[in-house]
């Protein structure tokens, strides 16, 4: 997430009330998660697993809970609790604002688009041309949708991510305040839910179809051409390429990439990052012929056992 205008290292070092290394005047634009975190911008860390990772990143402040050496051209928060500060900087630079109205008066809707009744769109939602909305879409701020769009009904776009840190008296969310972005010509089936970027956007690439309650989690990027059948549930921060083809009940782990032109076989579970080109198979993931070589091979086996 971009500010609007640039702050200062001194000025977000008061909104948090956090102590700091490096110039006062030290320019911030932005704060984003590790993954698409880009200079200029804030990263938190609160885990000495993860200080060499942040610090190396190209964040050039780091919002962390230790005092450490700063490195060469960046600055430093040092922050008793970094998740929650991170959480109050995005809440002063992008706070939830209600909606009075079924269609917000901020939103730009093209030329052609029909939309349905029931349907609701939130502040700020960029809609191409001659798109489709069906009956109880849901579309949250600040989504942006290209053209000739599909949404099917009771679809929801730019939900909250799935994403928490354990206290001791329960669990604390970490606030979204990224978008949704479709591309042109993306189809969505009825009750698919799209996640909203934690600070960036969760992608849908042009031309991508998408079947019946499918979810798809926050920070995601799909690619182009791509299909995904019914029941499937990508994580968050995955990367799937262009013209991947995922069949039905197909769950992937976060973080994963799934490489340009991969089949992925039904009720596979996707538990690493897998080359593109093709064709996978079963939990753990492996290529499919290999994968049912196996199944034939266990099969073999136990049939030629004697049972006592």
């Amino acid at each position: 997430m971009k500010f609007k205008t640039p702050q200062t290292l001194q000025q977000i070092a008061k909104l948090i009330s956090a102590p700091f290394i490096g110039d006062a005047n030290f320019e911030i634009s932005g704060i984003n998660e590790i993954h698409v975190v880009e200079k200029g911008d804030i990263v938190f860390v609160d885990h000495p697993k993860y200080y060499e990772k942040a610090l190396k990143s190209s964040a050039t402040t780091i919002l962390i809970n230790k005092e450490v050496p700063c490195p060469e051209g960046k600055s430093l928060l040092i922050s008793e609790d970094p998740f929650r500060d991170f959480n109050k900087i995005s809440n002063f630079f992008n706070p939830f604002v209600a909606s009075k109205e079924a269609i917000s008066s901020s939103a730009i809707i093209g030329k052609g688009t029909v939309v349905q009744p029931n349907v609701f769109i939130g502040n700020n939602v960029v809609i191409g041309e001659n798109c489709y909305l069906h009956p109880n879409v849901t579309i949250y701020d600040a989504t942006v949708i290209g053209d000739n769009v599909t949404i099917h009904a009771n679809t929801v776009l730019g939900a909250d991510a799935f994403y928490y840190k354990k206290r001791s008296d329960g669990f604390d969310k970490l606030l979204s305040v990224g978008r949704v972005v479709l591309q042109d010509n993306v189809d969505l089936g009825a009750s698919c839910t799209i996640d909203r970027g934690v600070t960036g956007d969760t992608t849908i690439g042009a031309g991508t179809k998408i079947d019946n309650q499918v979810h798809v989690g926050h920070d995601t990027v799909i690619g182009k051409k791509c299909l995904i059948a019914s029941q499937t549930g990508i994580a968050g921060c995955v990367v799937i390429e262009d013209e991947v083809v995922i069949w039905g009940q197909v769950g992937t782990t976060s973080g994963i990439t799934i490489g340009k032109g991969a089949v992925i076989l039904g009720q596979t579970g996707v538990t690493k990052s897998v080359p593109g080109g093709k064709s996978y198979f079963g939990t753990p993931i492996s290529e499919s012929r290999e994968k049912l070589k196996e199944m034939a091979e266990i099969k073999r086996f136990l049939k030629g056992r004697k049972i006592t």
